[in-house]
């Protein structure tokens, strides 16, 4: 097995001597996403319409149910598949901005998955606004390999044209829904649906070519709406929807407490973490009570709840009633890196930095970010800082030892103290109240959904769950853009989750 990032900076992809092989399967143009372009955030503008204005999507999701039931979809939306009692998947969160970050997920996981019997991507399967003529580069084209189906849950950006093109390729090529009537004239729900973005005039047309890259059998997956629930083997694997702002409807909700019941193991995926940056985010539902909540009851028997959204990787074993529930966060699939250096010293839940598992670990994450930021801003003499003096200086700011071990430590200088305050490093909880100035949410809104990168490493990650009737074994494995790690891609972190 490779060396991980933990055991060495070469295991994390620093100082790659030779460039991965997954631009061989790129194409040849490709479109590169700045969330710092106008035209890229006035065309993702429906997630701020709906928090000013009033969310619609529970009623939109209400109404894709309604259909897909009308169209003999089960009432429970149950996939009930025939693995054995011993298999493995996939799980690929974050994944459709079609660039280098993406496609060098793509060679590692083959590798790694290609004895799974399905994969499942946990939110924002496409970037930006999850139009229709991008599945083509963006799904179909990188996964066209994958010979197993794969399962989906909407993210936000799924949601930015309604859902129609997730509903297409997911569940079974949906009709487009029928046109709501018209609101009150000048009421909030009228200047929402006055500014809503829509999807551009014959946008799909490529569709159907695209489909033919995973047009086998044995790739085939038809879905019964946006959430659902699949029995694998000895586990129920259920998918929730969380829409544009993270929460579910009251529709989604009793469904939820419904399929949740009876003694099998169950594994949630959300696109919304429960647990993320030290944080708890527990989604509240519409009328009453928290997805948390039903997680949490010892009678629904949740083991793990894996969440997309955020996109990099963190778990939380945290105790419940004398057991433990593992809260990961993995969308570290393909898009660009939101920072872990900027998270806090965890201590949540008895959850304690002893416990806690992240990547990229905070000291490659304030490296790269400072390599970014110094060529961006012209700044690389100064703002650049070497993976050794990035790690000394988080470990000072938590007061904690090395994450990895190190022949030796750097020099910790006021310029290496500056640079990591002013890229948000975090300090630990009960040290916060002496910064006035809140660099940490100026630099999380500001520069991180900006932070796309084209040359490796790119400290992007999938999941890999082993499954026996026993056990559930997790795997968060590396891919840096580096040969060496598509040929053989590190365990970043593993856990064994009983289930007996």
């Amino acid at each position: 097995m490779s060396d991980s990032s933990r055991d060495t900076a070469e295991g994390a992809g620093w100082g790659a001597t030779e460039l991965g092989t997954y631009k061989r399967l790129m194409p040849t143009e490709v479109q590169k996403i700045s969330w710092l372009d106008p035209r890229m955030l006035w065309a993702a503008r429906n997630g701020v319409l709906a928090s000013w204005f009033g969310d619609p999507t529970g009623r939109t999701r209400s109404r894709w149910v309604a259909q897909r039931t009308a169209a003999g979809v089960p009432a429970d939306k149950v996939i009930r598949r025939d693995d054995p009692d011993r298999f493995s998947f996939l799980v690929i969160g974050d994944t459709g901005e079609g660039d280098d970050p993406q496609y060098s997920v793509v060679p590692g996981l083959l590798k790694t998955g290609q004895d799974t019997r399905f994969a499942v991507l946990a939110s924002d399967v496409i970037y930006p606004v999850g139009s229709a003529d991008d599945y083509g580069t963006k799904f179909f084209r990188p996964y066209q390999d994958y010979q197993a189906p794969i399962y989906a849950i909407p993210g936000n950006h799924d949601w930015y044209e309604d859902l129609g093109a997730f509903m297409r390729v997911f569940c079974d090529d949906a009709p487009p829904l029928d046109p709501e009537p018209a609101p009150r004239v000048l009421s909030g729900a009228w200047l929402r649906r006055l500014l809503w973005h829509k999807p551009r005039r014959g946008d799909g047309q490529r569709l159907d070519a695209a489909r033919q890259l995973r047009s086998a059998a044995a790739q085939r997956a038809v879905q019964p709406g946006p959430y659902w629930a699949i029995d694998a083997g000895p586990v129920r694997i259920i998918g929730i929807d969380t829409g544009l702002l993270g929460t579910l409807d009251a529709e989604q909700g009793a469904w939820l407490r419904e399929v949740s019941r009876g003694p099998r193991p169950k594994i949630l995926i959300t696109g919304s973490p429960l647990y993320v940056d030290g944080a708890h985010h527990p989604c509240a539902i519409e009328g009453g009570g928290t997805v948390d909540d039903i997680v949490r009851d010892p009678a629904h028997r949740y083991v793990a709840a894996i969440g997309g959204d955020i996109h990099n990787y963190q778990r939380y074993p945290v105790q419940v009633d004398g057991r433990t529930i593992q809260y990961v966060v993995s969308g570290g699939g393909g898009a660009f890196m939101h920072a872990t250096h900027t998270i806090p010293r965890v201590d949540i839940a008895n959850v304690t930095e002893k416990e806690f598992r992240c990547y990229p670990l905070r000291g490659d994450s304030l490296a790269f970010y400072s390599k970014l930021y110094g060529r961006r801003l012209r700044l690389r003499r100064f703002f650049t800082l070497t993976e050794a003096e990035a790690s000394a200086v988080v470990a000072e700011r938590l007061e904690m030892p090395l994450t990895r071990a190190q022949r030796e430590t750097a020099r910790i200088t006021w310029r290496t103290r500056l640079v990591a305050r002013l890229l948000g490093a975090g300090r630990r909880p009960d040290r916060r109240a002496r910064f006035r100035l809140p660099v940490r949410k100026i630099y999380t809104s500001l520069f991180s959904p900006s932070s796309a990168t084209y040359s490796p490493p790119f400290f992007k990650q999938f999941l890999r769950l082993d499954v026996t009737p026993e056990t559930v074994r997790l795997r968060c494995h590396a891919a840096t853009g580096s040969r060496a790690q598509e040929l053989d891609p590190p365990v970043e972190d593993e856990v064994t989750i009983p289930l007996v």
